[in-house]
């Protein structure tokens, strides 16, 4: 059964009224088809099937995210925006119902629910379902365990398009905030564990930070130990000029066809100059 539609009085309330301007019923009813009866021509159940009940099944086309019904119109919402639709019915129907009141002046929550939801329950009887709309509200209603709506919540909340999983995109509070009220206006019967499941994402985020900003306090110290590791090695093999003669022992063995023996002391003194940089930048040590 839909779940979450209980919540659509409650988000009705926070469209404001916009005016006194009649609400045009037809294109009300053009709107919300563009998104709860995609294909209702090949499909009487199409209705219930988006925007009613989840009983219904699921629709046989592909589209429930990306196609508009009918002609481009200013009265329908966009495909584009169809991409970002919820798939269970109960929150697509909440969804659809707040873009359109927003986009067609002067209608209601009162409008939706007079416009449409019969025409959500003719389609649930096509379906082979009965289903009246205060029905499907009150079922709506039922308490969720608390564990469910932490569920919920926090994939709502760690989620890649709000929080994250590191919560990296919400190191603000007001960000936070945001996402979460997003998340919890979603998971409707949710309202008795909203405060307690707030205190625990925020502790988890909290850690999440501080465990980002300790690991990167520990990586920027190790690599200034190393750094002063090295710059230790340097400077001792500057004072007993063990860094010099390492390098005119390699050169000697490496590129001189006497290994520097004793009877070739031009080969020493050549390979001795090679290494004359170590003199050079030990000077600048001091």
């Amino acid at each position: 059964m839909i779940k979450k539609t209980a919540f659509i009085m409650l988000a009705f309330a926070l469209v404001p009224n916009m005016g006194h301007t009649a609400c045009s019923r037809a294109n009300l009813t053009r709107c919300l088809d563009s998104a709860c009866a995609i294909n209702v021509s090949s499909n009487p159940a199409a209705r219930c099937q988006y925007c009613g009940t989840a009983d219904a099944g699921e629709p046989n086309d592909a589209g429930m995210r990306a196609v508009s019904v009918g002609t481009s119109s200013r009265f329908t919402i966009s495909s584009k925006d169809l991409k970002n639709a919820p798939t269970d019915p109960g929150e697509r129907y909440v969804w659809a119902s707040k873009k359109c009141i927003t986009m067609i002046d002067g209608c209601t929550a009162d409008d939706v629910s007079e416009t449409y939801d019969s025409l959500i329950e003719q389609s649930c009887t096509a379906a082979g379902i009965t289903a009246q709309m205060s029905v499907l509200f009150e079922k709506a209603r039922q308490k969720k365990t608390s564990a469910t709506c932490s569920s919920e919540i926090t994939a709502c909340v760690v989620g890649n398009a709000k929080c994250t999983s590191r919560y990296s995109a919400c190191a603000e509070d007001s960000d936070f905030n945001r996402y979460f009220s997003e998340c919890s206006v979603a998971a409707t019967g949710c309202d008795e564990y909203l405060a307690d499941i707030r205190t625990t994402l925020m502790t988890a985020r909290d850690n999440a930070i501080k465990n980002a900003e300790n690991a990167l306090l520990a990586l920027v110290q190790s690599y200034r130990d190393a750094r002063e590791k090295r710059l230790a090695s340097i400077t001792q093999s500057c004072k007993d000029n063990s860094g010099r003669d390492a390098c005119i022992i390699s050169i000697c063995n490496r590129s001189m066809p006497n290994q520097c023996d004793e009877a070739h002391p031009s080969e020493r003194s050549m390979a001795t100059q090679l290494c004359k940089f170590y003199d050079i930048a030990c000077s600048t040590l001091k």
